[in-house]
């Protein structure tokens, strides 16, 4: 019995090594696979974690530069002469233009006395007349100046793209959209090569351009280009985006124009219909209309009535123009 229960005990042990020692050398491998895939697992989580780090960092430098150029725009809401006259791309001073403006209130006043108006009303028009009229000619001249840069711009950028996309460096390509692009984008890309020759960076010097053209879709060109230099990326995926965005506003902006033109014509309509009628009804009863400029009372209604017609020719352009 003794001997049976020494063998059983040995035996026991023997199991008990073989089931203790066999497997760590037989799965010490899986072992091995275990802890690396615990590793692999570790450094996948600090791969999504660095890259998680970059987009943060990414997605403020973009909130950034938007919140900076935002700024830049709600500040240049009201515009100085010297500003207005640049963004119209008129070489004249501030000076000469001031100059200009009171000569032509001055004849103005001249003429409106000429014709009998009495003197206290000549010379409020007359200085009416010289402060908003070249106003509005110059701002017109300054929308004029924008619509023909946004006709250009997508396709100023959509050349970038294809520079970038064939290994040019960001300052060939705007070197290659200065040479080749119309007016005014031409002249335009070609001051921002004349900003970096003076020793400003891409940053700064596409800063001048928002200077020159303070629209939206520059904006989104001077932040594509700001955050790039910056946080760097894939440029000519932004811009490829940038140039589809603008087309697609460009093309809202024609639908709203055709959508919005019914109302413009009735507008325009209403606004000269004051004056229709008063040149029929001059035309078929000529003293009818007499009293309107040969007595006081005639002068003051006369000014009502334009004073009326002038706010809701106002009101009827503020409700066919749309800001998006």
């Amino acid at each position: 019995m003794n001997v049976l229960l020494l063998a059983f005990l040995a035996i026991v042990t023997v199991g008990a090594a073989g089931f203790a020692l066999v497997p760590s050398m037989l799965g010490g491998g899986r072992a091995e696979k275990r802890r690396k895939a615990f590793q692999g697992d570790i450094q996948a989580n600090r791969r999504e974690m660095d890259a998680a780090k970059t987009r943060d960092s990414r997605r403020k430098s973009v909130q950034q530069a938007l919140k900076t150029q935002n700024d830049l725009l709600n500040r240049k809401k009201r515009i100085p002469l010297p500003a207005l006259l640049f963004q119209a791309g008129m070489t004249i001073k501030p000076a000469a233009f001031i100059r200009n403006s009171v000569l032509f209130g001055i004849g103005l006043t001249v003429i409106l006395f000429i014709v009998q108006v009495p003197i206290y009303f000549a010379a409020i028009f007359g200085l009416a007349g010289a402060y908003l009229l070249p106003r509005m000619w110059v701002n017109r001249k300054r929308k004029k100046y924008q619509s023909l840069f946004l006709d250009e711009l997508p396709n100023a950028v959509e050349a970038i793209v294809r520079g970038v996309k064939t290994g040019l460096p960001l300052n060939d390509s705007i070197r290659v959209v200065a040479k080749d692009s119309k007016e005014p984008v031409k002249s335009e890309f070609a001051r921002i090569l004349d900003q970096q020759a003076f020793g400003m960076s891409m940053t700064e010097a596409v800063t001048v351009l928002l200077d020159r053209v303070p629209l939206p879709e520059v904006n989104f060109f001077v932040v594509v280009i700001t955050v790039q230099q910056q946080a760097g990326g894939n440029l000519s995926e932004a811009l490829g985006n940038l140039a589809r965005v603008l087309r697609n506003r460009k093309k809202m902006k024609q639908k709203i124009k055709a959508m919005s033109s019914e109302a413009k014509a009735s507008a325009m309509i209403i606004g000269a219909l004051p004056f229709i009628v008063a040149t029929l009804v001059s035309l078929t009863s000529p003293l009818y209309l007499q009293p309107f400029w040969t007595t006081q009372l005639g002068y003051i209604w006369a000014g009502v009535g334009a004073g009326m017609l002038a706010m809701g020719i106002f009101v009827m352009t503020k409700m066919v123009q749309f800001d998006f």
